[in-house]
């Protein structure tokens, strides 16, 4: 089929699917399609797969299912387009990627398409790690530690990291707060002797610590510090609405008039 014929096909469906997807990428970077498509590199769009699956997370929050229909159109038309630049190597494309994804789920759910028994999802994915470290060649704990991508956020890294550790981990949530109030300690000594170095390596072991406490007490640190974000910036907008009616700004008032509005926002509303 020819590119106008292609195109001509495209432009008469009332409706499309995976494969008029898959065509509509390889007229955008084919001759005479799309200059800035037809630049696209894995690097260059190695942000954009990033943010937009945030995107798609955001809408999941958001409990909005048709800006998740849209944005996970838009992590799609990523997966397709690194597909597409795959295929155009010689490497494979989309049906490659497919079927590896189509073994990998048959490989790892021997309870479905074997014989293996389960009776919770727990043994399920005490399996699922088992077979994928078997896939792998991670021989060790270590191998397991080291799998986990530098490039998560550092937060989720380090519950990720904290679980696979287990049989290092604190044995429950009060024996973290100990390793916390130890980290803090250290952190203030290095403050106090004005060692950077020191102070780096010490809030990042605090830091680890807060990770570790998070997961040992079931909470998910990337959300509940997201959530605290927002918080503080819900108090921020309304400490400024007050002195804003004062007529006043920040820059009129002192810290202390600051805190003790702040205590009463605090105290007043329930952000």
């Amino acid at each position: 089929m020819t590119r106008e014929e292609k195109i001509q096909r495209i432009l008469g469906k009332s409706a499309y699917d995976t494969q008029d997807l898959l065509t509509i990428v390889e007229l955008l970077r084919a001759p005479g399609g799309c200059p800035w498509d037809r630049e696209q590199t894995h690097e260059s769009m190695r942000n954009d797969l990033i943010e937009e699956t945030y995107e798609a997370v955001e809408a999941i929050d958001k409990k909005d299912p048709a800006l998740l229909c849209e944005e996970l159109g838009d992590v799609l038309l990523l997966v397709a387009m690194h597909a597409r630049i795959e295929e155009e190597s010689g490497r494979g494309g989309f049906d490659k990627i497919t079927d590896g994804i189509c073994r990998k789920l048959i490989h790892r759910h021997p309870h479905v398409f074997g014989e293996t028994s389960v009776n919770s999802a727990d043994e399920v994915l005490r399996n699922w790690e088992k077979i994928k470290s078997e896939e792998k060649g991670r021989a060790d704990v270590t191998a397991k530690l080291r799998a986990v991508p530098r490039q998560y956020p550092a937060l989720m890294r380090a519950l990720k990291v904290g679980k696979k550790a287990g049989m290092m981990d604190f044995p429950n949530a009060d024996s973290v707060l100990d390793k916390i109030r130890e980290e803090t300690e250290e952190a203030k000594a290095a403050l106090v002797a004005s060692d950077g170095d020191a102070l780096f390596e010490e809030v990042g072991d605090l830091l680890l610590s807060v990770a570790s406490f998070a997961r040992k007490a079931g909470v998910d640190p990337e959300r509940a510090l997201s959530v605290a974000v927002d918080k503080f910036i819900d108090r921020f907008a309304l400490v400024e609405e007050t002195l804003r009616a004062e007529g006043l700004s920040f820059e009129d008032v002192d810290d202390e008039k600051k805190e003790e509005i702040w205590q009463k926002i605090k105290k007043n509303h329930k952000i």
